[in-house]
């Protein structure tokens, strides 16, 4: 059935097109309905081409002169078609249909395997189905405003999946490795980006000119670890395509030379910008802009794609940006699966502590819980330009970061643990906001964490945890202490009581190599 949607408003409110926060009518928000019906294409596929498509059209639609977007997808299972399209109004300035449509896209990818979706809010419109609702040639050709985006990849390598030697490594291209050798400069030193607790990252430059980053995992023992991490991210991230998480483009396993082929990031890792050479370089909104696409390319891993995944090492320097500073997570060498039916699974510490809950550094607990914590820790980084292993300034104390924040929050003062770099009062309730949505996200037991779909609903008009109580989370900090969260609990808007009571250790297993928490290094026991 061909639907028409029409939006007539008037208002006397005369900064509506210029006002990103602005109130809904009559108090009502966006409105995002889900089909009652699931598609009856395979459900897997389905969620991925689309979703694909999707992705593509967020994208485009800000970046086109009149903010519209029509296209269309082939289900790759049965060359099934679905259609799909996304408009802002035109009096708005793309920053704004930027947001908007951002939302739109959150809303309905929710709604994936439905056979139908659609968004409406005052500022955008966006839809998706099965059925027809225009015609094949009113489509919108986005290539060119996809140029340098993962997205515009996705033919390249869908098409070059025949030449991979393994069914479980499909969808990402096997590279030769002299090929990778030359576009590296033979993985010389001017073109590093970055190293791991894994190997060396380096810009390369292939045949046809494109720019992409080679992962070398250096091999010390080629039948255990570094294989291991090297199968791992290849298997999971061949498969997951989201716009906040790092695409993998291609892969080479040459004996003990492996390499992964990656999207290039011009702007490298978040860390650069919070305490590295571009320290203080970014504003509020490209800040939160960061902050909510961690949450949503989280949110993708733990309930949007057809298997749960738990990355397991989120922090800032996993984080990377794309040109236009759009976040992107990468490196899921320690990523596991998550059995749906399983609360949490045990295993080993493997991750970097600071950024890793409590259950899970202590007792092997591992859960999605685990990366919403991580997720909370880099919040608040981004918020006050601070390591979440830095010592408050305060002296004489000694407080890690997330003590630190909880301490501020207790006397009500957590507007203090703004970056100095950042102008307070401009957005000082937003910031206060975000900076309690951290602390919910830092909670012990993990029971108390929202889950990260949670996180994303919360997160776009700043919305306060309401209700949702809020207690002093256990930390541990390099003396090997752990402290146990009061059991006096009180609302977001309640004065709290000052309670600390602390456990000693005798021994930490995932401390006992080198004290990783002083030093801010990586543990990589593993699983």
């Amino acid at each position: 059935m061909d639907l028409t949607y029409l939006s007539l408003r008037y208002t006397n409110y005369d900064n509506f097109y210029n006002d990103p926060n602005v109130v809904e009518d009559a108090g009502i928000g966006p409105l995002g309905i889900c089909g009652n019906q699931t598609t009856s294409q395979p459900a897997t596929t389905f969620t991925q081409d689309v979703g694909r498509m999707l992705s593509d059209i967020t994208d485009a639609t800000p970046k086109t002169s009149n903010f519209y977007v029509a296209s269309t997808t082939q289900i790759t299972s049965n060359n099934a078609t679905v259609y799909a399209f996304a408009q802002c109004v035109e009096n708005i300035n793309k920053g704004i249909c930027e947001s908007c449509i951002n939302n739109a896209y959150t809303s309905i990818s929710n709604c994936l395997p439905s056979a139908e979706a659609t968004f409406i809010s005052v500022g955008c419109f966006a839809r998706y189905s099965v059925t027809p609702f225009f015609n094949d040639n009113q489509t919108v050709d986005i290539t060119n405003f996809l140029k340098g985006n993962s997205s515009s990849k996705v033919p390249i390598i869908a098409g070059a999946a025949a030449g991979a030697d393994s069914p479980e490594l499909k969808g990402a291209i096997n590279y030769n490795y002299k090929d990778l050798q030359l576009a590296t400069n033979n993985f010389s030193e001017e073109n590093i980006l970055g190293k791991g607790g894994f190997g060396e990252v380096f810009k390369a430059t292939l045949e046809d000119n494109n720019i992409v980053a080679v992962k070398k995992i250096q091999v010390w023992d080629a039948k255990a670890k570094a294989r291991e991490e090297f199968e791992n991210e290849v298997k999971l991230v061949s498969d997951v395509h989201h716009r906040n998480l790092l695409r993998l483009l291609g892969w080479s396993s040459e004996g003990s030379n492996l390499l992964l082929v990656l999207e290039y990031m011009p702007n490298g890792s978040l860390d650069r910008f919070l305490w590295g050479a571009k320290k203080g370089t970014l504003n509020w909104k490209q800040r939160y802009d960061i902050i909510f696409g961690i949450a949503r390319g989280l949110a993708h891993l733990h309930n949007e794609f057809h298997v749960k995944i738990v990355h397991r090492d989120i922090k800032s320097s996993n984080i990377l940006l794309d040109h236009d500073f759009q976040p992107k997570i990468a490196d899921f060498g320690l990523a596991r699966f998550h059995p749906e039916d399983q609360s949490h699974i045990s295993t080993k510490f493997a991750g970097t502590l600071g950024y890793t809950a409590p259950e899970y550094a202590l007792h092997g607990i591992l859960s999605d819980k685990v990366d919403t914590y991580s997720f909370g820790i880099v919040v608040l980084e981004i918020i006050s330009g601070l390591r979440c292993t830095d010592m408050s300034s305060d002296k004489p104390s000694t407080d890690y970061l997330l003590e630190h924040a909880w301490k501020l929050y207790e006397s009500r003062k957590h507007v203090m643990l703004i970056d100095e770099t950042l102008d307070p009062k401009e957005h000082e309730e937003h910031v206060k906001q975000i900076i309690e949505i951290a602390l919910l996200c830092t909670q012990s037991p993990a029971s108390k964490r929202p889950v990260m779909s949670e996180v994303v609903s919360m997160l776009p008009k700043g919305l306060s945890v309401g209700n949702r109580q809020l207690t002093r989370p256990t930390l541990i900090d390099h003396h090997r202490r752990v402290h146990i969260g009061s059991s006096n609990k009180h609302n977001v808007s309640g004065m709290p009581k000052e309670s600390d009571t602390k456990l000693q250790l005798q021994s930490v297993e995932a401390y006992d190599e080198v004290d990783v928490m002083e030093k801010g290094m990586n543990v990589q026991k593993r699983a």
